[in-house]
């Protein structure tokens, strides 16, 4: 069965570079696990290298952007974990918890195969304060559409620490936000591509024409100056580690 990535996910390992300050913070989340579960695994970003891991990813077409020096991966789904009670030290889930068909079973199937730690980035759809919502502001109501709300992983995990995810204003991973200080990447199609909101909404060219004329008349620079000497800006993303 193909699944949303097996298209979106076309060059995804060219242009969603995992970022090693965020990986830096999903390390310290998983402990000191040895065995990690990386769900809705994808191309492999921020598999921790120094560990044994098992990915588990449902597109094809992702599996086969895995490099060979990647864990080994198996094609399935969070809802239906094909692995005993209490499998692994620690599991993992980077910015997939939102493509899941049931999201509660998902989550509770990572707390059901894991002995410690379930770390998982997302993104808080209460989130408010992006700038590129002012000029497509589906945004929002997609993001309260798709994500989970914060409260929803204590039900489903039991008791979390949840914490800001500073996004580098360099940052390599080409997700949603990951160009905050870097607006023309915006109208970039290849760039936009990778991002799987853009896939979700319709008839964006009028509003990045938006954009482009802010960017070249220099409006947006004046209306986000207290953007520019920024190094990282809170975006709204979180990391949710159930112990």
């Amino acid at each position: 069965m193909r699944t949303p990535y097996d298209t979106i996910g076309i060059n995804y390992a060219d242009l969603r570079k995992p970022d090693s300050r965020i990986e830096a913070l999903i390390g310290r989340a998983l402990g000191a696990a040895q065995t990690v579960l990386n769900v809705g695994a994808g191309a492999g970003s921020y598999e921790p290298a120094d560990r044994q891991v098992t990915a588990l990813e449902p597109s094809a077409e992702m599996i086969r952007q895995r490099a060979a020096s990647a864990a080994p991966a198996i094609q399935g789904y969070a809802e239906d974990l094909p692995f005993a009670d209490k499998s692994f030290d620690a599991s993992m889930a980077v910015l997939t918890v939102h493509h899941w068909t049931d999201q509660e079973k998902g989550l509770k199937e990572m707390r059901r195969v894991t002995r410690g730690p379930v770390v998982v980035l997302t993104y808080d759809p209460s989130f408010r304060g992006f700038w590129l919502a002012d000029y497509i502001p589906e945004l929002v109501t997609l993001d309260e559409a798709q994500m989970p709300v914060m409260t929803d992983y204590e039900a489903w995990l039991g008791p979390v620490d949840i914490a800001p995810v500073p996004i580098p204003h360099d940052c390599t991973d080409g997700f949603l936000c990951a160009y905050w200080r870097r607006p023309a990447a915006y109208l970039d199609p290849r760039i936009r591509a990778a991002m799987s909101s853009f896939w979700k909404i319709d008839n964006v060219a009028e509003r990045l024409e938006d954009l482009a004329r802010d960017l070249d008349s220099g409006a947006w620079a004046r209306r986000h100056a207290g953007l520019l000497d920024r190094d990282a800006c809170d975006l709204g993303y979180r990391l949710v580690t159930a112990k």
